[in-house]
């Protein structure tokens, strides 16, 4: 019998977006503007740029490739345990996940050698995932 998790997931879906992403410690805030993603917090600088963007970006540590799976959840906020979910679904996998949450959305970032595999678990927990080109 599904409960509301399983619910949840069967209402949501999974775009693997196009391209390639790297996660950058950055030594200043750079203009937002030119990254998919920043965050800034008391010790660090974090960006997430996309592959044709990083030769411009002066950075200090960089960590490369990672496909970009938007999690498109039906109902934001109300469901316990849905990014649990996921993450479970590709740890079991033995594979890592980066998450960044934006107000009305997930992206979960998984090495692109890992792609595939991660299509896999979701759709086995119940997504549906779709890749663009």
């Amino acid at each position: 019998m599904p409960n509301e998790l399983d619910d949840e997931i069967r209402h949501s879906k999974v775009i693997v977006r196009s391209g390639r992403y790297a996660y950058l410690k950055l030594a200043e805030m750079p203009d937002p503007f030119r990254f998919f993603f920043v965050s800034q917090d008391e010790d660090e600088i974090t960006a997430i740029a996309e592959e044709k963007t990083i030769a411009e970006v002066d950075y200090l540590k960089v960590e490369k490739w990672f496909k970009a799976f938007e999690i498109r959840c039906a109902t934001p906020f109300l469901v316990k345990g849905f990014l649990a979910k996921i993450a479970s679904a590709i740890a079991e996998q033995g594979l890592n996940i980066l998450l960044v949450s934006t107000f009305s959305k997930d992206y979960a970032f998984i090495r692109e050698e890992d792609t595939e595999i991660a299509i896999k678990a979701l759709r086995n927990v119940g997504f549906s995932v779709i890749e663009t080109e």
